[in-house]
Order: structure tokens, then C-alpha cells, then sequence
């Protein structure tokens, strides 16, 4: 583990010294994720890369890729793409990027399940912002909207997300 690493504690996320308030999956941690089942895996997940509404706010690194309507994330185990940002129409089962709420206004994508995805594994574990303290998420790891653009301006190349 190094600094640039996001660990997960009983006391939030460790990044960088310090503490960020978060919330997990409804499920709670697990080691055998399944798609649906709303269970956070542990292990060591590297960040891959990230998304963010350009119409909401400023690009908030370099790398960040921005969400256009049309922009989805394949959840379906039966679709080839499963596990994979798709674009509208998708005649398969899926979450929209571009919601009207703002939880993926910011997402960082970690590699869990990807790129090479096993069918019902469970899909995308995405950084992203909570819908309010303590609400748990659908397996993602969720924080405060000011931690999470702290976070994304200072996560680096080798940054992981540890879950222990």
C-alpha cells in the first residue's frame, strides 16, 4: 500500500492522510460478488478511468472523459458487451451515465470485472457520489461530493482502491 492508495477502513476511505467519510454496497463487503446482489468485493481494484457531466461542472483531471446523453453502462450478463460503457439504444439491460440526479456526475471507473468480464460477476464498481450520508450503494464505493472531486484531482496513474 502506499499513500496514493484508496483504502478502505472501518473509519471511511484512507487516501493521502486522510479520512473521507463513504458508504458501501447494501450488501456489505463480500468475496463472491454477483451481478444484483449489491455486495462491494474486496481485493485490490485499480482505477482505470473516469467520467464526468462537463455540463455540471469543469473537467476535473486531464485524463477524465466526459458523459454524453446517450452514454451507458452495460449491466447485463447475456450481452457482449457486458461490463463495458455502451451507447443508447442498447437493447440489453443497463444503467444510464447521465442521470438526472447527481450521483455519476463524477464517476472513477476501477477495473473490477474488467476488461475481460465473467458473465454475472457483477458489473462496474464505480467511485461515485453519495446520495446522502449513510445511504448505502449497489456496491460501489460513494462519498461526499466535495471529497469525491478531492479525490479525483489528486488520484495519480498508480492509484488502487483497496477493499479489505
Amino acid at each position: 500500500m502506499t499513500p496514493d492508495d484508496l483504502v478502505l477502513t472501518p473509519r471511511g476511505v484512507r487516501f493521502q492522510g486522510r479520512y473521507y467519510p463513504c458508504t458501501i454496497g447494501k450488501g456489505g463487503l463480500t468475496r463472491h460478488k454477483a451481478e444484483g446482489d449489491g455486495g462491494t468485493p474486496y481485493g485490490i481494484h485499480r482505477i482505470t478511468g473516469m467520467l464526468y457531466r462537463p455540463d455540471r461542472m469543469a473537467c476535473p483531471t486531464g485524463w477524465a472523459v466526459p458523459i454524453g446523453p446517450g452514454d451507458l453502462w452495460s449491466d447485463d450478463p447475456k450481452a457482449d458487451d457486458y461490463n463495458t460503457m455502451v451507447r443508447a439504444p442498447y437493447g440489453f439491460s443497463h444503467e444510464v451515465l447521465r442521470r438526472p440526479d447527481p450521483l455519476y456526475d463524477l464517476v472513477i471507473l476501477t477495473d473490477w470485472n474488467w476488461p475481460y468480464a465473467v458473465s454475472a460477476r457483477g458489473s462496474a464498481i464505480f467511485i461515485h457520489q453519495w446520495r446522502r450520508p449513510g445511504a448505502p450503494t449497489e456496491g460501489c464505493i460513494a462519498f461526499p461530493r466535495w471529497a469525491l472531486r478531492q479525490i479525483a484531482q489528486r488520484i495519480r496513474h498508480k492509484t488502487r482502491l483497496i477493499v479489505k
